[in-house]
């Protein structure tokens, strides 16, 4: 007992010394001060202040529902059962929280109207003061992990519920874990917008409708026989189910809860709808058209979409699978019949915050609205919101619901009137569209520019990927030894930033078994969630082996681990052309000028491999302009404090012919076709047939990829003589276009029309005229 009394009061001891010199973390989180840290880094680096993890504090889980309702664990701090419990996020929006049997501390998360990482700040003396930090991940509901929301069970006949011979009992499921409550209340809240569109009046809100059971059973399920909601509810067409502890009075705010996604309330909806919802929905469409026509236009401020789905799945910059519609996940396009796979435009348009959207066949050619109800459609208001969030049209998922999804069920699912929607909604064809240049680096290392020059380059230190001075873009690039053996290097970190967005790093994890993300120093985890909104930048990741960055000027940098090596692969939108340098040169078309110097000299001799080592080491870095994370003691000797350019470490500069070599055999087998000199040096330098293997995918896969971004011609769509019709829906170069007359017309002009090179329609126009009766000599006869 005195041991752990003599413990104690030395901690306190200790602690009142850091704080009597200023060093403690409290309100200063994320600092490094004079004796201690209290900076992210400081636990790799073992020189945390002793309250580190008291005030800078870490939550499990991180992340939960835009709708609020999670209730997450502070871990680390340390509270007692008189400690009352205020969460607050940013600096205005408060949660009740509480200490459970274990003295840990909760919170619950508030409903928000943003997405991305919240600030977060923790008072145990009821608000009084709020002396711990953190952050909390809001995330959209559609992109929430299906572990973190309840389910509604056949979500189809939710939609349709009310429509004809569409009825009976409707079921939704949740984990009972994310309600920690013997007895349950199934609430229905409801979301709208008023005010005037694009004014300071306009605003989103999230209210409590009525309970649809109370004190339920815990069971993780319900289910109910709908019907139309009384009181003048039904007029609410937008929300979401929560199930919620009993014990709190209904429509209580930021209580621990589980939500089902925001849904269109079709099972609530008045008499009327049930009666006959295709005259319903019409009533409605047409006030919508009437509504849109008052708007804004926006469709000439959004991107064009992709020619081709090959485009659109390899522009990854610019271009993000929609969850709607993705061919991974078995292509279940329950708004786009016909079509395989989605993509929308991850930025929203820059006036209007609008989206696009863009839908392809199993063909890979784009499908229009024009010519399908499945057709790509522009969004008024992009469907993942966009900063500064809060306030329509930039709520996550909810002004997309009410701009643009509703607007759908009106006039194309809840009836047969989508030509007035598909008017105001018409599919982006790509006539406008640019594929971006990519380059990469990969095996020990290797490089391919943005010109398509390819050589090697084995230096050891920290050195400049890309750099766009115009564009406030750095991408950098760190390099160590393959092994203490080997004379040779390879890619372990690369870090990035588009000024002013946060700084992203990515690297190897110790055992090269796993990649490690990092914002602005600080290590990210997605056990959570895939997908995270920061400031200026998306990151996703769906594996520990697959990470993929996006910028707001469309910029792409998608990072895969390969047999434990590292390949990174750049791609720029065509506004970078001839405003970058570095290892992957000079994005302009002229491979000539992609090996520059920092003062704009060009290696002469590119096949001469010590000039063009030279080349490499001069684009090393500088400790002003380094974005990458130094967490640990190797990394400050080995880099911050040492030369960025280790000029001691000489590679091997060409591949030994040795055929008494006992990796000559595998080496054969292993590398063979185009690039195969990278993969001969992988194994006959780097003495590891793995690396050798990954550089061989790493090239074909840049190859594939050079492939489908290829430029094609769109003649653009096409339209049916008036009095006719066609065959033939795909508008890329040397596509055909047959057209036909409907009956009592004759064609004149081409009945082929072919799209040419120049992005022209051949021949001239085509028209279906009357056919005239003529009389002769009695008779008659066409």
């Amino acid at each position: 007992m005195m041991d752990r009394f003599t413990v104690v009061i030395c901690v306190l001891l200790v602690s009142c010394i850091c704080r009597t010199f200023g060093q403690t973390c409290e309100g200063n989180c994320g600092k490094k001060l004079d004796l201690c840290s209290c900076h992210s880094t400081c636990t790799s680096l073992g020189n945390c202040c002793t309250d580190y993890r008291e005030y800078c504090v870490e939550i499990l889980p991180h992340s939960g529902s835009i709708l609020g309702g999670t209730d997450f664990i502070v871990l680390n701090a340390t509270f007692n059962n008189s400690s009352e419990i205020v969460c607050r996020f940013h600096d205005n929006i408060k949660t009740e929280g509480y200490v459970d049997e274990t003295s840990r501390g909760h919170c619950i998360s508030p409903l928000l109207y943003e997405t991305g990482w919240v600030p977060l700040s923790i008072s145990s003396d009821n608000g009084t003061t709020f002396n711990r930090t953190g952050a909390w991940l809001s995330v959209h509901t559609g992109k929430l992990d299906a572990k973190f929301k309840a389910i509604l069970v056949n979500s189809t006949k939710w939609q349709y519920y009310g429509t004809t011979d569409v009825r009976g009992n409707l079921e939704m499921t949740w984990n009972t874990s994310l309600v920690r409550a013997e007895r349950v209340n199934i609430e229905l809240w409801g979301y709208r917008e008023t005010g005037e569109p694009y004014t300071d009046s306009w605003l989103g809100e999230w209210a409590y409708l009525y309970s649809l059971a109370k004190d339920q059973p815990n069971s993780g399920s319900f289910s109910f026989l709908p019907k139309p909601a009384e009181n003048g509810f039904s007029s609410w067409e937008l929300g979401s189910l929560r199930i919620s502890p009993s014990i709190y009075p209904d429509g209580m705010w930021n209580v621990q809860a589980a939500w089902t996604e925001d849904h269109a309330l079709a099972w609530h909806l008045e008499e009327k709808f049930r009666q006959n919802s295709t005259v319903w929905a019409l009533d409605k469409c047409v006030a919508w058209n009437q509504l849109e026509n008052e708007l804004p236009n926006f469709l000439s401020e959004i991107i064009d979409c992709p020619c081709t789905l090959a485009q659109a799945r390899a522009d990854t910059g610019r271009f993000h699978t929609d969850y709607g519609c993705d061919i991974e996940k078995g292509s279940v396009c329950t708004y786009h019949p016909g079509c395989v796979h989605c993509v929308r435009a991850i930025q929203a348009s820059p006036m209007y915050a609008s989206g696009q959207q863009c839908c392809y066949d199993n063909t890979g050619a784009q499908v229009l609205t024009a010519d399908s109800n499945g057709g790509s459609t522009p969004d008024r208001a992009h469907d993942w919101g966009s900063p500064p969030f809060k306030k329509p049209p930039r709520i996550p998922g909810d002004s997309h619901w009410v701009y643009d999804v509703l607007s759908f069920y009106y006039c194309c699912l809840w009836s047969d009137n989508c030509h007035f929607y598909f008017k105001l909604r018409p599919s982006s064809d790509c006539r406008r569209y640019k594929s971006p240049s990519s380059a990469v680096v990969f095996g020990d290392p290797h490089f391919i520019t943005f010109d398509g020059v390819s050589y090697s380059f084995n230096g050891f230190g920290e050195y400049t990927l890309v750099t766009s001075f115009a564009k406030g873009l750095t991408i950098q690039g760190r390099t160590e030894p393959v092994n203490g053996t080997v004379k040779a290097t390879q890619l372990t970190s690369v870090a990035m930033q588009e000024t002013p967005s946060d700084i992203i790093e990515v690297r190897l994890v110790s055992g090269h078994n796993g990649l490690e993300v990092l914002q602005n120093q600080k290590t990210l985890s997605f056990s959570e969630q895939s997908w995270m909104d920061l400031h200026g930048v998306y990151v996703f990741s769906p594996t520990s082996s697959n990470v993929t960055v996006m910028f707001s000027s469309g910029v792409g940098v998608e990072v895969r681990l390969r047999e434990g090596t590292m390949t990174t692969t750049v791609l720029l939108p065509e506004e970078f052309i001839d405003t970058t340098m570095g290892l992957l040169g000079k994005m302009n078309g002229d491979p000539k000028d992609d090996l520059a110097l920092t003062n704009g000299e060009l290696v002469q001799n590119r096949t001469n491999p010590e000039e063009v080592f030279n080349f490499g080491a001069g684009w090393a870095i500088s400790n002003q302009s380094a974005l990458f994370t130094y967490d640990s003691e190797y990394l400050l000797d080995t880099f911050l404090y040492a030369p960025r350019h280790d000029a001691s470490f000489l590679p091997v500069f060409s591949i030994p012919e040795n055929p008494n070599d006992p990796l000559a055999n595998q080496t054969s087998e292993i590398c063979s076709g185009p690039g195969s000199q990278f993969c001969r040096y992988d194994i006959l330098v780097g003495r590891s047939p793995r690396m050798g293997n990954a550089s061989k995918i790493s090239y074909q896969s840049h190859i594939s990829l050079e492939e489908d971004l290829k430029p094609v011609i769109s003649c653009g769509w096409f339209s049916p003589p008036s009095n006719g019709k066609k065959e033939g829906t795909t508008y890329l170069q040397g596509a055909k276009v047959n057209l036909f007359c409907n009956e009592g017309f004759t064609l004149t002009g081409p009945s082929v029309r072919v799209c040419q090179w120049d992005g022209m329609w051949s021949g001239g126009d085509t028209n279906c005229v009357v056919r005239r009766r003529r009389k002769l000599c009695g008779s008659h006869y066409e």
